[in-house]
């Protein structure tokens, strides 16, 4: 009862949100949304899996690029069908590259996985043609549930029309998450994530649900990284690069991996504070990465460790990397 109260309470704060804050704000909580689904992925992965990936931001990458593909240069800007185009073509990319990477485990996974990032990040810098290199490619302000927005002014569009939509995709993807990490199949990643030679033992294909896992979290990353693009309106290399999937595994752990929830609060706690560290000093890296190790250093089990609320779908022993 307490768990949905809260719930609730955060559900109708997120609804006010843009009627009480500037439209500034308002659009600064569309990057929160775009992360919290690219986490709760990367969660279903690291945390139930014990697969820690450091190329993750190559899906989202892909999903970005799909957006912008589709919405600029094919004219199709349906994001009901952006959304689905990203999360195809993520699912495409993942299938091979999780075939290979779940053969290994530990530092060789997450190796193999930034490597395939970087080969990425090189197409997308190098086949300027194709990609427009360096000066990325433009998103164009999609149609939300076939409804067209053109007239609308774009701060406007954003802070609310978008921010709802947003804000729906998310919470839908989060229910969708939670359903599957309490299912039968989520049980048998805990299983393999605490001991994958018992697993392996009672007829739990350890690599096949992996790989599995590893389509998922690419999915959900695809879509994080199609609902992001349109809020610059442009996407760039820079999605794909390795200190973008390294700012991803810390929002993931500032959060704590070991509860639900606590990649989604990292995702906002990270974007929040970086951004008010950001437009108060120079010096912002220097100070936004004290702040954040002093939170690992003494939090090392994340923010909601220090929390009571633990959701049941996580109880039990924290996870550990994959042996």
């Amino acid at each position: 009862m307490r768990q949905r109260l809260v719930l609730g309470l955060v559900i109708a704060l997120a609804l006010l949100y843009p009627l009480v804050a500037s439209p500034y704000y308002a659009t600064h909580m569309l990057r929160f949304f775009a992360y919290a689904i690219v986490v709760l992925g990367l969660n279903l992965l690291f945390g139930y899996t014990g697969l820690l990936s450091f190329g993750h931001s190559l899906f989202l990458a892909v999903g970005a690029y799909t957006a912008a593909v589709l919405t600029s240069q094919l004219g199709i800007r349906s994001m009901e069908v952006v959304l689905l185009a990203a999360a195809l073509a993520s699912a495409a990319v993942a299938v091979p590259v999780g075939a290979l990477c779940v053969r290994y485990v530990r530092i060789y996974f997450a190796m193999l996985t930034l490597a395939f990032a970087m080969l990425f990040y090189s197409f997308l810098l190098k086949f300027y043609h194709l990609t427009g290199g360096d000066e990325g490619m433009r998103v164009v302000r999609p149609a939300l549930l076939f409804v067209d927005f053109d007239g609308v002014p774009k701060t406007t569009f954003l802070s609310h029309h978008y921010y709802y939509y947003s804000a729906a995709v998310l919470l839908v993807l989060a229910v969708v998450m939670w359903r599957v990490v309490g299912s039968p199949f989520g049980l048998c990643l805990r299983a393999i994530r605490d001991n994958p030679e018992k697993a392996a033992a009672l007829a739990v294909s350890v690599t096949r649900y992996r790989w599995a896992a590893f389509v998922v979290s690419a999915v959900y990353a695809g879509i994080g990284g199609a609902l992001l693009a349109p809020t610059t309106g442009q996407v760039d290399p820079g999605l794909a690069y390795w200190t973008h999937s390294g700012n991803l595994v810390f929002m993931t752990l500032l959060g704590g991996f070991t509860h639900f929830v606590g990649p989604v609060v990292g995702a906002f706690v990270f974007i929040h504070l970086q951004d008010q560290v950001m437009s108060l000093l120079p010096y912002w890296r220097l100070v936004f990465g004290a702040i954040l190790a002093a939170v690992v250093i003494f939090v090392p089990g994340g923010l909601m460790s220090l929390c009571s609320i633990r959701p049941r779908a996580l109880r039990g022993r924290a996870p550990r990397t994959a042996a």
